[in-house]
C-alpha cells in the first residue's frame, strides 16, 4: 500500500506503525491457519504484567491469588480515575505514551494513556477496517463531520492532522440550513470518497439534503460510503442516510480508551474484534450472559501496557448473536449512546456532542470530574448536573459559559447543580445531554 502522509507523521511522532501493522496481520494470519488460544494467552498476559507493574491495579486487586479468569473484578472508570501519574504503569511517563481523555457520549470524563505500540496498533485496526469497505485511510479524501477544539494551539494541531490525513472537515456546531448549504457547496467538484461523523451530525445533512430533491452522491461522484460513529445508528437512521447520501452507511461501534469494538463489513454484520480486544456481555451480576441475551460490556484490552483495561466496564449493554463468521464473533445490537440536538434562540442546531468540547475545560484536572449531563430546560437555558469531588468554582462556571458563547452563541444561561448520582436510562446509560423540549433529534 505504501507509506503516506498520514504514516509518516506517526513515525515522526515514534508510534511504530509499520510495525503495528505487521502484528496485525500476522494475528490474523494464525487465525486463518487454525491457530488457538491466542485471547486466553494474551488476557492473561496482559493480567500478570499489570499486577506486576502497577500498583493502583495490585491494590484494586488485593491480596487474592487469582487464577479464575471471571474471578478477576470488573473494573469502572470510577475505580481508577486518580491522577494520571498515579495510574501509569512502570516505565511509562507522560513523554512516552499517547494521552488523551473521553466522555463523548458516555457523560462520565475520564483521562487515558495508551503505550505507543498500543496506540498504533488501533490505528492499525482502523486502517484494516475502512479498507473492508474498499476506502485507503491517509490517501482517500475524507469529509469529518465532527467537531473541533476552537482554542488556536489545539485548532491548528487538529488542522494539521486533518491535512496530514487528508480531511476535509465540517465543524458541527453549527448544523442550521445555510451552514448545511455552504457545506454541500464544498462536495462540488471535489474527490470526497467516504465520510465519517456523529450519527446525528450525519443525519441532519442527509435531511437537508432530501429537503432539497437532492443525492450527494449525485454531487460527489467518488463518494463510496458513510460510517457513522460515536452514536447508535438505527434502522431509520440508516435509510434517512442512505437516501440523502445515495452510498452505504457503515455502522462502528467503538470507545477511544481501548479501540474499535465492532465493525460491519461488506454484509452489514456487526463484527466484534478479537485481535486486540476481549469483549464479554455480563449480567448485572457480573457472570457471563448466554448468546442472544443482553449484558454489559465488558473489555479488556490486549495490548495496552501504560494503564490497565481488564474486565473494563464500558458503560454500554449489548447483545451478541450466537453466530461467527470465521474468527468474529457478529455482534447484534448495541443499546444507549443516543444525544438530541440543541436548538438555540437564533435556530441553530447543534448535536448533543458540542458540549464535550464546552466541558473539556472541566476535565483537564482528569480526576475532579465523575460524571456530569447537560439538559436543556429552555431555549436559552442548560442546565449542568454533575457527580463530583468538590463544587464548581466561580472560574470554572465562568469559563464554561465562555466555551457556551465561543461553540454555540452568545446570551445563553447556564446553571449548575451538583449531585450525589445522576439518573441513568432505562439501559443503564448516563445520556450526556437531552433537551427537555420535546424536540429530540428532528
Amino acid at each position: 500500500m505504501g507509506i503516506n502522509l498520514f504514516d509518516i507523521s506517526f513515525l515522526l511522532q515514534r508510534y511504530p506503525i509499520q510495525h503495528a501493522k505487521k502484528e496485525l496481520l500476522s494475528i490474523q494470519k494464525n487465525f486463518a491457519t487454525g491457530a488457538t488460544g491466542y485471547q486466553e494467552r494474551k488476557k492473561w498476559e496482559i493480567f500478570n504484567h499489570h499486577i506486576a507493574n502497577n500498583k493502583v491495579y495490585r491494590n484494586f486487586i488485593g491480596d487474592q491469588k487469582i487464577k479464575d479468569w471471571e474471578k478477576i473484578p470488573v473494573l469502572t472508570k470510577k475505580d481508577i480515575q486518580l491522577p494520571l501519574k498515579e495510574r501509569l504503569s512502570e516505565g511509562y511517563s507522560v513523554n512516552k505514551i499517547h494521552l488523551h481523555n473521553t466522555s463523548g457520549s458516555s457523560g462520565t470524563p475520564f483521562y487515558f494513556a495508551k503505550d505507543k505500540f498500543c496506540h498504533a496498533l488501533s490505528w492499525a485496526i482502523n486502517y484494516n477496517r475502512f479498507g473492508w469497505h474498499g476506502i485507503n485511510m491517509g490517501s482517500d479524501l475524507q469529509g469529518r463531520f465532527y467537531g473541533i477544539p476552537l482554542s488556536k494551539t489545539k485548532y491548528y494541531k487538529e488542522k494539521i492532522k486533518d491535512f496530514l490525513a487528508r480531511r476535509i472537515r465540517f465543524p458541527v456546531f453549527d448544523l442550521s440550513d445555510p451552514i448545511l448549504a455552504k457545506y454541500l457547496k464544498i462536495f462540488t467538484g471535489k474527490e470526497i470518497k467516504y465520510l465519517n461523523g456523529y450519527t446525528s451530525s450525519l443525519v441532519l445533512f442527509a435531511k437537508y439534503l432530501k429537503e432539497n430533491n437532492t443525492v450527494l452522491k449525485e454531487v460527489c461522484p467518488g463518494l463510496k460510503a458513510v460510517f457513522s460513529t460515536s452514536e447508535v445508528c438505527d434502522d431509520i437512521d440508516r435509510e434517512i442516510m442512505e437516501d440523502g447520501f445515495g452510498v452505504k452507511v457503515v455502522n462502528e461501534y467503538g470507545a477511544a480508551e481501548l479501540d474499535l469494538i465492532a465493525f460491519e463489513d461488506k454484509d452489514f454484520d456487526w463484527l466484534v474484534n478479537y485481535e486486540t480486544l476481549f469483549v464479554e456481555l455480563l449480567d448485572d451480576d457480573n457472570k457471563p450472559t448466554k448468546m442472544g441475551e443482553e449484558g454489559k460490556v465488558v473489555i479488556t484490552s490486549l495490548y495496552n501496557k501504560a494503564m490497565p483495561f481488564i474486565r473494563y466496564e464500558l458503560g454500554d449493554r449489548a447483545i451478541l448473536s450466537d453466530r461467527k463468521k470465521g474468527p468474529y464473533q457478529v455482534l447484534q445490537t448495541v443499546a444507549g449512546r443516543t444525544n438530541d440536538i440543541a436548538i438555540l434562540p437564533s435556530g441553530k442546531k447543534s448535536p448533543g456532542l458540542t458540549f464535550y468540547y464546552i466541558s473539556k475545560s472541566l476535565l483537564e484536572g482528569g480526576d475532579f470530574m465523575k460524571e456530569f449531563v447537560i439538559k436543556q430546560t429552555g431555549i436559552d437555558h442548560f442546565h449542568f448536573e454533575y457527580v463530583a469531588v468538590r463544587e464548581i468554582n466561580n472560574e470554572e462556571k465562568r469559563r464554561v459559559l465562555e466555551a457556551m458563547n465561543t461553540y454555540l452563541e452568545p446570551g445563553l444561561i447556564a446553571s449548575f447543580e451538583r449531585k450525589e448520582q445522576i439518573e441513568r436510562t432505562k439501559a443503564g446509560k448516563l445520556k450526556h445531554f437531552f433537551s427537555e423540549l420535546n424536540i429530540g433529534r428532528n
